[in-house]
């Protein structure tokens, strides 16, 4: 996958290479060639940013285990408190805010988390986690906490890096860029690798530029895949193309679903919450009836509990593991009666709203754990090496000290119409539906052409086969 390509001067093969047969699609090539250049160009910086974030995520699961272990794990114990008790001795330590989930340990050794909302001094957007120990209801500590993945300090300044560059929805502009042009970048490097002849494809034996390229091209070729992966599960929570995404999923009927929060409505409804006070989590027939119910549906650890909202609203307890295999299931608790109002199974997820919730776990690393993680790693840092040899190889096609010259201009009007129009087409649709492709790539053309247009006035065009025309 090359960023910094040759020239079509520089793609002549050696006399002793034999003559490919020109394809029906060789038109096409020098135009592939000179929008896998500048877009490897102009995107690289934002791609780099981008691999050198996500390689810090990969291991930030990891990291926040040994940093956090203090408040995450605990000696294990004969038996586990109720879960009414744990809640209430993080209250007594933690009286401010409001209750507003509870995860009861998820495993021997492994402490409760009791997530306030609305406490002075952390972020409105993430909640406050008190860690209790589930054996004797002490409190380990107290750390903020964002997102359904519960992500704690460390890892949620790394993954807000990685997201937005700590600039908020203006740096949210900066991924989706990055995301909504690699797969653009690596499906062009394909096309230029498969269509060099076997014999310049090679590393071992070249040298200087060949070898350069020989490398970016390999290693390209075995991590396309992941990048395309990559940036079609990081568009799908992404400000622009993501909401479109979200619609045409919507339209398909293949939305994400919830399980229903709404109370009963019969004559036990609204008493829970003359038992809660003071934004506790007890409402009703409390949190240890409400887990029992759950469990009695077949939801196994981990869960999350959430309190009813208000006096017409169920307690939500929902599975909230993220890792193969996943499970997803949710059901609904009367306050008043304890009994199951509504239940949710994953397995009845629509088909895309499954495959959207593995691609976001795989790309995030949780579904498959320290290997998910550890193929990450090695993606980020593929795509790192590929920037810089993609510039090297630019430098090398120059001379002294200066960067090579650019792939020259006019490739479109080589290409014949029954292939222009088409593609066209399509890059048409592809720009409106992800706008951080379609409105860099029409700034570009626009330059393109207003260049063009200069240089014709001038009495000189450029045509990509690298000649110029007086």
């Amino acid at each position: 996958m090359s960023i910094a390509p040759s020239t079509a001067t520089d793609e002549v093969p050696q006399p002793t290479v034999p003559a490919a047969s020109p394809s029906r699609w060789a038109p096409l090539r020098p135009l592939v060639l000179r929008l896998h250049f500048y877009a490897g160009v102009l995107v690289a910086p934002f791609l780099l940013v981008a691999a050198a974030t996500g390689l810090l995520y990969a291991f930030s699961f990891q990291a926040e285990k040994l940093v956090y272990a203090h408040e995450l794990t605990v000696p294990v114990g004969k038996t586990e408190l109720p879960v009414s008790e744990q809640v209430a001795a993080a209250r007594k330590a933690r009286p401010e805010g409001t209750v507003s989930a509870i995860r009861p340990a998820p495993e021997a050794g492994a402490t409760t988390r009791v997530l306030l909302s609305g406490v002075p001094g952390v972020n409105p957007d993430h909640t406050l986690a008190v860690f209790v120990d589930p054996y004797t209801g002490k409190v380990r500590g107290a750390l903020e906490q964002y997102g359904s993945t519960g992500a704690l300090p460390l890892r949620t300044w790394i993954d807000e890096l990685h997201r937005d560059l700590h600039l908020g929805d203006t740096g949210r502009l900066y991924s989706e860029l990055a995301a909504s042009w690699l797969w653009v970048i690596a499906g062009g490097g394909l096309v230029l690798w498969f269509a060099r002849r076997r014999a310049l494809r090679k590393v071992r034996g070249t040298s200087g530029r060949r070898r350069t390229l020989g490398l970016h091209g390999t290693v390209g070729v075995w991590a396309a895949a992941g990048f395309v992966f990559l940036s079609a599960t990081g568009l799908t929570w992404s400000t622009y193309a993501g909401a479109n995404i979200d619609e045409l999923r919507t339209s398909l009927g293949q939305a994400t679903p919830s399980v229903s929060a709404a109370a009963s409505g019969g004559e036990h409804a609204g008493h829970g919450t003359a038992a809660g006070t003071g934004g506790d989590a007890e409402h009703g027939v409390g949190l240890d009836k409400v887990l029992a119910a759950a469990r009695a549906e077949g939801l196994g650890d981990p869960v999350e509990i959430v309190p009813p909202a208000d006096a017409n609203s169920a307690y939500v307890v929902r599975q909230v593991q993220r890792s193969w295999p996943e499970k997803q299931d949710a059901v609904a608790v009367d306050p008043g009666t304890g009994e199951v109002t509504d239940v949710l199974r994953f397995a009845d997820y629509p088909v895309l709203a499954k495959l959207t919730r593995w691609g976001i776990d795989l790309h995030t690393g949780i579904l498959f754990g320290l290997v998910n993680q550890l193929v990450l790693a090695l993606l980020a840092l593929s795509l790192i090496l590929l920037i810089v040899w993609g510039y090297r190889m630019w430098w090398q096609r120059g001379r002294g000290s200066a960067f090579g010259r650019p792939v020259p201009r006019g490739a479109w009007a080589q290409v014949p119409p029954y292939l222009l129009v088409p593609a066209m087409a399509v890059v048409a649709v592809l720009g409106w539906f992800v706008p951080l492709l379609g409105i860099p790539l029409a700034a570009f053309l626009a330059v393109d052409i207003v260049l063009g247009e200069i240089a014709h006035r001038r009495g000189r065009r450029t045509y990509g086969g690298g000649a110029d025309v007086k």
